[in-house]
């Protein structure tokens, strides 16, 4: 009975062939380049382009999200490789049982939690706060009251104390119900967000360029010195490292495109679609990503998002100069309440594809594994987590989940990288639709570029990671290895 045991490939190919009797294969190349734009486009763009700015590069933010783009396609060309190759849920995780054994390819599964799950969590809680914003600002009506928006652990300035956060719990629900429902019926909705906020960013790239005063672009990189913020941190602005330290916080706006590789086995033709999914939403993201944040730094000054704008400096930005153009301003906070929709979307179906395959392997309960008789989707295994995330957004404050979905994500890439090459030495006659360029050199590279951005996000978030690490060895050697279906075949 080996931890290190490798899930055979025969096996994995017999699977995904008999993956007609459970999941339903629905989802076209579309789909699934909607999905990951539906996962991409979030809060980042709109609240990470204007911190990175202020704090790091100023105008050169755009080759800021050049450069976290190259660490994303680097990690993007292997996993359109592996999905490709392997068309079964679970990602990343199925991906490592295949090449380097079980114990880590438990690690990336309950590491996929943490990008999955919290990440959810998290967004929900930003949801509910942009709610409110929307019912103020946009449709002039009264908050949700403090207590019933807000954590017990939270207080307002008036004294008051959170009791639950409702509307979290809500879109945290009404998700998961939908994708119970059916991944198809997920999909069209996502569609439909998808479209609306990407016109959004459209709308604010085509009217914005009109605006941009080509003094706020000079310099484009602006000289290496030292910004320190209302807390009083210091960060590195300007130079290389300002935009290093950039690409590190635009980052977590490229988050997402790697669930894309998690609905497989519900994709009708997952060799050709998977990398058509996977490459494709990332290099539609890429180019709004750029265009977006120099109509941005153009429009608006450095001094702006210091002061005025914060998390809000988009709909700053176009109130203040782009005279004319209030609506657009309201028309962001709606994008942002669709973008944060659509993520939570793709979270949560990432999340419940990696727990049915773990429990396809028995290395979480066999409820896990359950397919809708009607619906075909896995679902139990959407009820457990709408129950983990909801309670979660429902009761934690946002800001104590910190960067650990972005550690975890980062993680995942690393193992993936690693994948490719130990699947092109172990089986290199394997059919490959896709094929990774310049292997080992691009995996090689992509293990690199990941490891700096762990290196940068700081001694307290690998402190937890190892601690959640920890904690998900004492369920393996407690539960999952004496269940695991590969070394226990009787």
């Amino acid at each position: 009975m080996s931890i290190w045991k490798r899930k055979p490939m025969a096996q994995l190919l017999a699977e995904a062939s008999e993956s007609e009797k459970g999941l339903k294969r629905t989802l076209t190349a579309w789909s699934l380049v909607a999905l990951g734009i539906g996962a991409i486009i979030g809060a980042g763009l709109f609240v990470r382009t204007a911190t990175a700015a202020a704090q790091n590069a100023g105008p050169s933010v755009t080759i800021g999200f050049i450069v976290a783009a190259i660490g994303c396609a680097l990690a993007g060309l292997c996993y359109a490789e592996l999905s490709s190759s392997i068309p079964i849920s679970g990602s990343a995780y199925t991906y490592t049982y295949a090449t380097m054994g079980e114990l880590l390819a438990w690690v990336i599964g309950w590491d996929l939690i943490l990008e999955y799950a919290v990440g959810a969590a998290t967004v929900g809680i930003a949801w509910s706060e942009y709610l409110n914003n929307l019912l103020v600002n946009v449709l002039h009506v009264s908050p949700i009251p403090f207590e019933w928006c807000h954590s017990p652990f939270q207080q307002s300035a008036d004294g008051v104390s959170g009791i639950i956060n409702l509307p979290a719990f809500f879109i945290v629900a009404a998700i998961s119900l939908l994708l119970i429902k059916g991944t198809q019926e997920s999909a069209f909705v996502n569609g439909i967000i998808v479209v609306t906020k990407v016109s959004i960013v459209v709308m604010i790239i085509v009217f914005g360029w009109h605006f941009i005063n080509p003094a706020n672009h000079t310099p484009y990189i602006p000289e290496a010195s030292t910004y320190t913020d209302d807390q009083g941190i210091g960060h590195s602005f300007g130079g290389v490292m300002g935009i290093l330290g950039a690409a590190g916080t635009v980052f977590f706006a490229f988050i997402g495109f790697d669930a894309v590789s998690t609905a497989a086995q519900e994709t009708k033709n997952p060799k050709r679609d998977m990398p058509i999914g996977i490459l494709g939403s990332l290099a539609v993201c890429t180019i709004l990503y750029i265009l977006f944040a120099h109509v941005l730094t153009g429009v608006a000054t450095v001094e702006d998002f210091r002061t005025g704008g914060k998390e809000a400096s988009v709909a700053f930005a176009i109130q203040k100069y782009m005279v004319g153009y209030e609506w657009l301003a309201q028309f962001v906070t709606v994008a942002i309440l669709a973008g944060f929709s659509s993520v939570i979307l793709v979270m949560l179906l990432g999340q419940s594809r990696v727990f049915y395959s773990m429990g396809n392997d028995g290395l979480l309960p066999k409820a896990f594994s359950d397919v809708h008789p009607k619906y075909k989707t896995p679902y139990k295994a959407n009820l457990v987590i709408l129950v983990i995330v909801g309670l979660f957004a429902a009761f934690i404050p946002g800001d104590i989940v910190g960067d650990m979905t972005s550690i975890g994500t980062l993680f995942a890439f690393i193992l993936v990288c690693a994948s490719v090459i130990v699947l092109r030495k172990t089986e290199p006659d394997m059919k490959r639709e896709f094929k990774t360029p310049l292997v080992p050199v691009v995996p090689i590279l992509g293990i690199v570029v990941c490891l700096a951005m762990i290196f940068g996000l700081g001694w307290t978030n690998w402190l937890r990671l190892i601690g959640w690490l920890a904690l998900g060895m004492i369920v393996y050697f407690g539960y999952s290895k004496k269940r695991s279906k590969l070394n226990n075949p009787e």
